[in-house]
């Protein structure tokens, strides 16, 4: 491993993100999906694919599906017309990926910030290989990098380097001040980026969330499906029986005593609440939310949820 090589499971490299490109045949995310992928299920949205183009206006013909009638011109020319669209042949996937000093934390094998960079990079070569545009917005507490989208390698190479150099950076400094308001930046950001027939990929833990981030979220997803990557580390799910334990923030300090099992009761019990709030928002707006844990490689988990059922 050269000199300068972060450790693994810490921070990413180029290289890494770019290998991962021969592991995005493991999921999909086109409006088909397979029968066991999350985006499947009754009670997670199916995504919406690519939008339509009006094209022409002629006679119907059976099998036109009705709702294309065109009545106007039905009573203009006393005969049936109806309206066809073709299918646009790209659409836009917008990544928001989330580097802040939130995201640096991991407990058995990778960190937050780190399993968010491959979910992005896996996403990016996927929908390149679509032959749909891809973009991002990289954000860490300081600074937000955007990536407009575009249907080329280039792009893609942008932007695992943005993703690369920030990850790369939180890991050299992951001490400061954080920016909770970052999320709401991004995506706002994202908003305007991507106004009509698009799908936007959040991937985060989102820390720092409120009424802003809910009110931003359904204005994407009034006209673009909304994808949310939800990032967490088991640590944060249960507090193991591990005796005194010391947690900071960079600037303070909390002791606690896990051995204490009603503490620890109540620390899965929370997590499992606000978890649970957040799923029923976004479920309410149709929006899939995957779960993907700092324990395990992001390629694994997008497979067991968005993948294909093997031969």
């Amino acid at each position: 491993m050269p000199a300068d090589s972060p450790p693994a499971g810490v921070a990413v490299t180029l290289d890494e993100l770019v290998r991962l490109r021969f592991r995005r045949r493991s999921f999909s995310l086109l409006p088909r999906q397979p029968v066991r992928s999350l985006l499947a299920g009754r009670r997670a949205s199916r995504l919406r694919g690519r939008g339509l183009n009006f094209d022409e206006i002629r006679r119907y013909q059976p099998g036109d599906d009705v709702r294309h009638i065109d009545w106007k011109a039905t009573v203009r020319t006393r005969q049936t017309q109806t309206r066809v669209y073709t299918e646009e042949r790209e659409r836009s996937v917008l990544l928001v990926v989330d580097q802040r000093r939130s995201m640096f934390f991991g407990s058995v094998r990778h960190m937050k910030s780190v399993v968010a960079a491959q979910a992005a990079a896996l996403a990016a070569w996927r929908v390149l290989a679509q032959q749909d545009r891809v973009g991002a917005i990289v954000f860490n507490d300081e600074r937000l990098d955007e990536i407009r989208p575009q249907r080329r390698q280039a792009a893609v190479m942008r932007l695992l380097r943005a993703v690369v150099d920030q990850n790369q950076s939180l890991a050299a400094r992951p001490d400061g001040p954080a920016n909770p308001g970052k999320l709401n930046e991004s995506l706002r950001r994202c908003r305007r980026l991507l106004p009509h027939d698009g799908l936007a990929c959040i991937i985060s833990d989102g820390a720092g969330h409120d009424a802003e981030t809910n009110r931003v979220v359904t204005e994407i997803a009034r006209h673009n499906d909304v994808l949310f990557a939800f990032t967490f580390d088991p640590l944060e799910a249960e507090l193991p029986a591990a005796g005194r334990l010391a947690f900071g923030d960079g600037g303070r300090q909390l002791d606690v005593n896990s051995d204490d099992a009603k503490l620890r009761e109540q620390f899965a019990r929370r997590f499992a609440e606000e978890r649970a709030v957040g799923r029923r928002f976004l479920l309410a707006r149709e929006t899939p939310v995957l779960q993907l844990s700092a324990a395990e490689d992001a390629a694994p988990q997008l497979a067991r949820q968005l993948g294909r059922r093997r031969r």
